[in-house]
């Protein structure tokens, strides 16, 4: 049977997996089981992403020390770039063990390998020097890579750290915290639970379940990204979209909510949040015109640097242009661009959410007239 979907179900679904519907979860650790990770990303211009997706979902009770403190026991574990319940990475050492990639590989996986195995003595020495040492930054371990990174962009020359990377892919290291703004990294054995390890295929069908039921909708293929897929294979049940085209799979238990009346609110979300993380899913389901304009000159910038999207209801309605200044002790609010008029109840929602976001960060709301 393939389900047939009108926009409005569609967003619904999409707005309940995600627990962006009136009724919030219980605390991080439900949440982060829900949604399967946070992406750790250190850009700060109003908060840190997970904190925000944290925030727009459990609201002003939640504590960024949360989400340090279920780091630093262990309950939740960066693996690369992404908080994941502990329990979960079991399903990602079986790809680990087969970095770069099973069966014939791409040229640029090819590539990868054999530039790990020319530095084969560097990769050697960092394990020594966990062995030995612990957690350790980038910074402390010396270069001795014979065959330099070479990239167009900001990790030409980068040799220690690329192989720190490709040494955590590979499940060698792990993420241990952070010392300032450097990362710390150890042995994996000292960070990942001793779990069974799941096998390949096995853990690739449980990932892409899971990631369905925290989209609710999503194309069965997306374009490819190397920590996190958009698309979740055959997993669920076919869908199609009215008015949008391609293969679509639903997660079946997000349908018996479809018959109830839908009971939103306002939020301000995270430019990185999942909901709108996929632009091309975002503009089908939710026909909203928006992009993360912090790498475009100023001039050219139609939003803001970190612009955050406005949810109200079942609908994304507009965009909040606002910076943390930290030093002066303000949440500076440039701009509200509205993308439907907003009546009362609308602007008293957001206004709220706004002046919440101000109070949780602990600062004065300053509003640019």
């Amino acid at each position: 049977m393939v389900h047939q979907l009108s926009r409005t179900d569609a967003r619904r679904i999409a707005l309940r997996a995600q627990l962006l519907d009136a009724e919030r979860p219980a605390g991080l650790l439900d949440l982060v089981r829900h949604l399967t990770m946070l992406q750790l990303d250190q850009t700060a211009a109003v908060a840190p992403s997970a904190d925000l997706v944290a925030w727009s979902r459990l609201g002003s009770s939640y504590s960024p020390l949360e989400l340090e403190a279920a780091l630093d026991r262990g309950t939740l574990i960066n693996l690369r770039g992404m908080a994941r319940p502990a329990e979960d990475i079991a399903l990602y050492r079986a790809e680990m063990a087969e970095w770069p990639g099973r069966g014939e590989l791409r040229d640029w996986q090819e590539g990868i390998r054999e530039w790990v195995d020319a530095n084969g003595a560097c990769r050697r020495d960092i394990l020594r020097r966990l062995e030995e040492f612990g957690p350790l930054t980038s910074r402390d371990f010396p270069d001795l890579t014979e065959l330099p990174w070479k990239s167009s962009g900001w990790t030409n020359d980068r040799n220690v750290i690329k192989l720190l990377d490709f040494m955590e892919a590979r499940g060698e290291i792990a993420i241990a915290g952070r010392k300032g703004r450097d990362r710390l990294v150890d042995l994996a054995e000292r960070i990942y639970p001793e779990d069974p390890v799941v096998p390949f295929g096995e853990a690739l069908r449980i990932r892409g379940e899971k990631r369905l039921r925290a989209l609710g909708l999503a194309r069965a293929t997306g374009p490819e990204c190397p920590t996190e897929p958009n698309g979740v294979g055959e997993v669920g049940e076919p869908a199609t979209l009215d008015g949008v085209g391609g293969r679509w799979r639903v997660d079946p238990s997000s349908l018996d909510g479809l018959g109830e009346p839908f009971k939103g609110r306002a939020a301000l979300l995270s430019p990185l949040d999942r909901l709108v993380f996929d632009r091309k899913r975002m503009t089908e389901i939710f026909e909203f015109d928006y992009q993360l304009e912090m790498y475009k000159p100023v001039a050219k910038r139609k939003w803001g640097y970190f612009a955050l999207p406005i949810l109200y209801g079942d609908r994304l309605v507009g965009k909040l242009d606002a910076t943390a200044d930290r030093k002066a002790g303000v949440l500076r609010v440039d701009a509200i661009h509205r993308d439907v008029q907003f009546d009362r109840k609308m602007t008293a929602a957001v206004d709220h959410e706004i002046k919440d976001l101000a109070c949780w960060l602990e600062l004065k709301l300053v509003l640019r007239k």
